[in-house]
């Protein structure tokens, strides 16, 4: 069936770039970031328990968090390069921004497991080896440097994005477990382990959300960030020829890549080739917007038969 219907997503000349098929990204990087992940999450998860330190506890955890969320990353990927089907006519795309939700759903939860174990243990304080804090904590630190720096390569994946963000909380967790750990060895104070894994917490909550609410934005066909609905409608409604524009969609299909579908009445319906193409040149040099499908209608339709659909634009 799918070659029968491999006709059926044929783009052809003049039609949009986009294949709905997400291509040139490896995946090298984030295997070898999650291999790096992993191991030393349970390096630090053993040596968190041994020096009974809440820091180094939570960073190993936030660094379990990272493997999950760098292999759903992968998995997305893998997902996201597979070509248009007879039941997913608009490709994969979508699957790298669901990855990226459910990474940031699985922050706020670890989060919120964080900030409630350190309140405990900030009223009931608990001895904390400092001396191990502080050297697994400060590999901890050179680990995400080099994760971090693989990840940023790949910054034009929403999903490779959420997995960044992660990794950014688990460097700020090792900065947080190093000063913690040397603290304690120096002081003694072991109230400074639970009071810096709270502040790491808002540190990281506040990255969190920013790539949750993208996602979500992305997940729900909002209109692209970086376009101007209303104005779009205008410039449509400006064009030679048009009398009204209505029913009109604006989202993206994959990250970065932005459709259009709309209905313009027109004069006359003999020269909706020459309107056709000024909106595909209009909507491709001012608003970059690649993909477009316009339906043309007589511009002596009755009211009442687009009425409802001009509430779109209205």
């Amino acid at each position: 069936m799918q070659t029968e219907s491999a006709h059926l997503h044929a783009h052809l000349d003049g039609d949009a770039a986009n294949t709905h098929v997400v291509v040139g990204r490896s995946q090298t990087a984030l295997v070898f970031a999650l291999l790096l992940t992993l191991l030393f999450a349970g390096i630090e998860a053993v040596t968190g328990v041994m020096a009974n330190s809440l820091a180094l506890i939570s960073d190993a955890g936030h660094m379990v968090t990272d493997a999950a969320a760098l292999g759903l990353a992968l998995f997305a990927q893998h997902i996201a390069r597979r070509p248009p089907s007879p039941r997913h006519s608009f490709g994969f795309g979508r699957a790298e921004a669901l990855a990226a939700f459910v990474n940031c759903i699985a922050m706020l939860v670890l989060v919120a497991w964080i900030v409630i174990e350190a309140v405990s243990r900030f009223n009931k304080p608990e001895h904390v080896h400092g001396n191990v804090v502080l050297v697994v904590a400060a590999i901890g630190i050179a680990i995400n440097l080099l994760v971090a720096w693989i990840l940023s390569r790949d910054s034009q994946s929403m999903n490779t994005r959420a997995a960044l963000v992660n990794v950014m909380g688990d460097l700020l967790g090792s900065i947080a477990a190093v000063v913690a750990g040397a603290v304690i060895y120096l002081t003694g104070w072991v109230r400074i382990d639970p009071l810096l894994s709270i502040l790491v917490s808002l540190l990281i909550l506040k990255s969190t959300i920013g790539v949750l609410r993208e996602s979500y934005h992305f997940l729900m066909k909002g209109v692209p960030l970086q376009i101007d609905y209303v104005q779009v409608g205008a410039d449509l409604a400006a064009l030679d020829g048009v009398r009204a524009v209505h029913d009109l969609h604006i989202w993206d299909m994959a990250p970065g890549e932005p459709a259009l579908t709309g209905h313009l009445q027109i004069d006359e319906l003999a020269a909706w080739p020459r309107v056709l193409g000024a909106a595909q040149t209009m909507l491709l040099t001012k608003h970059n917007i690649d993909h477009v499908t316009l339906q043309a209608e007589p511009a002596s339709m009755p009211p009442e038969a687009c009425a409802p659909a001009q509430r779109h634009i209205a």
